[in-house]
């Protein structure tokens, strides 16, 4: 997924006839950290995954293996449909 953000400052007029404020450099937006370097803007969602596993406890896991194959390829099954068994 490719994300082009475009980071405007606003002058002085424009603040001056409307209430928004300069929050200074971007940082973080929409789950998406913000660092400005001399070559250009790296953008990483490190923060909101290390969230999502921490509201989880799951940041003391360890990985495990997956027990399915690696690049499998999935199909729709040909056979006929199985039977309730309730």
């Amino acid at each position: 997924m490719a994300m082009i953000l475009v980071y405007v400052p606003l002058s002085n007029s424009l603040n001056q006839c409307s209430h928004i404020k300069d929050l200074g450099p971007l940082k973080y937006f929409l789950h998406i950290e913000v660092t400005r370097n001399s070559q250009g803007l790296f953008l990483c969602q490190r923060k909101y995954a290390l969230d999502i596993v921490d509201h989880c406890e799951l940041l003391g896991s360890k990985p495990a293996e997956t027990p399915m194959e690696v690049n499998h390829k999935l199909a729709m099954a040909t056979s006929a449909p199985l039977q309730n068994a309730t």
